[in-house]
Parts: structure tokens; sequence; C-alpha cells
């Protein structure tokens, strides 16, 4: 049927004409995406740790691959992928360099009490497999807002993103300068020490590096302390307009801000990295003052109801009894764990990066979300 606007176009007849000598498209265009979204953006891959590198007495790195030894799905630098393991699964950032794409490299440190990362270390051995998601995660550089000249304070296991990231300048050669500025809490426990300074000893003309080691051995003559104010301005000089990373443990995040802005940095040049729900909900400002944390209240979900403890993140009750939301960042980020509240009280922890419109329908982050009364969930 010919639209009634055609005749008011030259050559119409002609364009239609051809339209119609053609034949006609059966290609399955739907399959074709589904296809390019798995391949770059999996929600699962089962790979094998073809090594275990020890970093140090607390850290180890796992190399993994395909079992058919094809390419993994590229990345960027300083995003993550989740692992899975017993019942549950964590985010750990990605150490290799995104120029290498035959492996990836995932360097985890111990926590004391961790549940997977001790797990990981303590029994994963090379030959074993493990199931992870896709990459994923907004910590990465953005040359649009961060320019071309930034500055990474880490802390412990905060170095591994800013690694891949200075693989990343290295191999492929970007025009990007990068100043690491890496507290760890003895000189014996530098992740990746040789590699950086080796770097350092090569005087690369991008990349920058120096320790600051609280608890000194009698051999460090480096900085040491910790990552005050004066001393980052000592490091890396007048911080002026450049992007600041910051990555390493939950306390360093406060503590760091604190000196950057006492530097007179803007709080829009500073990115910190997600890392977890929030050590204790209780010492946030919209707690509820009359919520004991450790009073016990009921969840209901998934047809079946439990006890929980308040201070304890919805996410991890819900697993526990082996409800399992889609899940990665389990820092309030990625909205991937979404639930909707259809009755009860919740404390939604400020880390939550919730949508406009998640007040309006219910719905909250259960990674970071502590149920205060009695709650009914829809899923």
């Amino acid at each position: 049927m010919k639209h009634p606007l055609a005749p008011l176009f030259d050559g119409h007849d002609a364009v239609q004409a051809d339209i119609d000598s053609r034949p006609a498209d059966t290609t399955d265009h739907l399959s074709e995406v589904r296809r390019t979204v798995d391949t770059y953006h999996p929600r699962r891959l089962t790979l094998t740790v073809t090594e275990v590198i020890t970093e140090t007495a607390t850290t180890k790195t796992f190399r993994l691959r395909r079992p058919d030894g094809a390419d993994l799905p590229p990345f960027l630098a300083g995003q993550y992928v989740g692992v899975f393991a017993d019942g549950t699964n964590r985010p750990y950032a990605l150490s290799s360099s995104p120029a290498r794409l035959d492996h990836w490299d995932l360097t985890i440190r111990r926590v004391p009490g961790g549940r997977i990362s001790n797990h990981l270390i303590d029994t994963v051995t090379p030959g074993d497999t493990l199931t992870t998601t896709g990459p994923m995660g907004t910590f990465h550089h953005n040359p649009l807002f961060h320019g071309d000249d930034v500055v990474f304070l880490a802390g412990g296991s905060g170095v591994v993103p800013a690694m891949s990231m200075i693989r990343d300048i290295v191999d492929h050669g970007l025009n990007r300068r990068l100043h690491l500025v890496y507290g760890s809490r003895t000189d014996d426990d530098v992740i990746f020490r040789d590699e950086l300074d080796a770097l350092a000893a090569d005087h690369h003309p991008n990349i920058c590096i120096d320790h600051v080691i609280a608890e000194p051995g009698p051999g460090w003559a480096g900085p040491t302390g910790f990552l005050t104010s004066s001393l980052i301005k000592t490091l890396a000089g007048p911080l002026n307009a450049r992007t600041v990373y910051v990555c390493g443990p939950q306390a360093l995040y406060p503590y760091a801000l604190q000196q950057l802005l006492d530097l007179g940095h803007p709080r829009r040049r500073i990115r910190f990295e997600a890392n977890g729900a929030p050590a204790d909900p209780t010492r946030q400002a919209h707690w509820p003052a009359d919520a004991a944390p450790d009073g016990e209240v009921t969840v209901t979900a998934a047809g079946r109801t439990f006890r929980t403890r308040r201070d304890r993140p919805l996410l991890d009750a819900l697993e526990d009894e082996g409800i399992r939301p889609e899940a990665a960042c389990r820092s309030g980020e990625c909205s991937l764990c979404r639930v909707r509240v259809l009755k009860g009280t919740l404390h939604t922890a400020e880390e939550a990066k919730l949508r406009m419109s998640d007040a309006r329908f219910g719905y909250t982050h259960s990674c970071v979300a502590y149920p205060i009364t009695d709650v009914e969930l829809d899923a």
C-alpha cells in the first residue's frame, strides 16, 4: 500500500519499486543481537584456573582462561567480575591488562572472616573451575570527563584496579599519565611490588609510583604514615583539576575525601570505587534510633518465611535461605539485586544508587537494605 505522503517526494515510484524487488529479509535479527550481547556481556562464564600466583602472605592472583583457549570478553581497566562460590558471589577487580584477552587475572586479598576470599585463597588450585559474570562496573577511565592526567590513591588491595590501568597505559602506549600513591600497612605486604618497582626504575614517562608505609620495617626509607593532605600534595604536587581515583578499605574513603577537600579539590573530581555494604549501617544518620541492630524480624519472600537480624543485609539473608536474586557489585550501585517491598520498613543505606522511581514503586537494592520491621517482598 502506497503511503499517502509518497507522491510528495520526487522519484517515489522508483524507490518503492526498488524496495519491492528486493528479496524478503529472513534474518533472525533478535538472535544475532543476542549472540553479540552474550559474546561481550555474558551473564555467566565457566573458566579454568590455569595459574595461582602468590603475591604476598595475604594475597593471591588467580589466572583464568576459557577451557577452549578462546579470548575472553573485553573489559575496561578498573572493571570487575562477579565470582560465584558457596551459594553466593563477590565482585573482584581485574588486575590484568585489557590488551591481553587470552586470560583474566583476579588478585584477591584475604579478608578476616571473609566467606569467599578465604575459600578461594585456601582451596582453589590450578585446574579448578570458577564461575564468573562478564566484566562490569563504572570505575574506569572516561577520557571525556577525567582528562589525561590522573592521580590514584590506593590502600591495600585497592591497588588492583590501578594495576590494570597501569598495564593498560603501558601495553597500549596510551597518552595518559597516572600517578599512583599506594598506601600499605607494612613494606612486606605490598601487592605487585616487583612490577611496580620495575616500572619506577624504568622511569616510564606516563607512570609515577609512590609507596607510603604505615608500619615500616627497619629497611624502609620511603614515605611513612597515612595519606594525609600534606603528603598527597608533597608526592603528587598541585592537584589542580586532575581527577583523583580512590580505592581501598572502607575506612579510607571518608578519610581520603576529607584530605582531598582540605586541599581544595572539588568533589566532582574525586571518584570512589564501590566497596561493599556499610560495615556498620547503624552509624548512618537515618538509621531509626529505636531499632536495635541485633533484634530479629520476619522476612517473607518466594513463598517462605524466615527470621533475620536487622543489621544483616537483606541480600545475604535471602541467599542463606536459598533465595538468590541476581547480584553483582553488592555495594548498592549496579541495581541487579533490586527487590520490591510489599509490606514493612527497611533501612536503605546511603550507598544505594536508587532510581527516582524506586521510592514510588517500593523498590530497594537488597545488598544495602536492612529490614527494620517484618517485611514481605515480591520475590
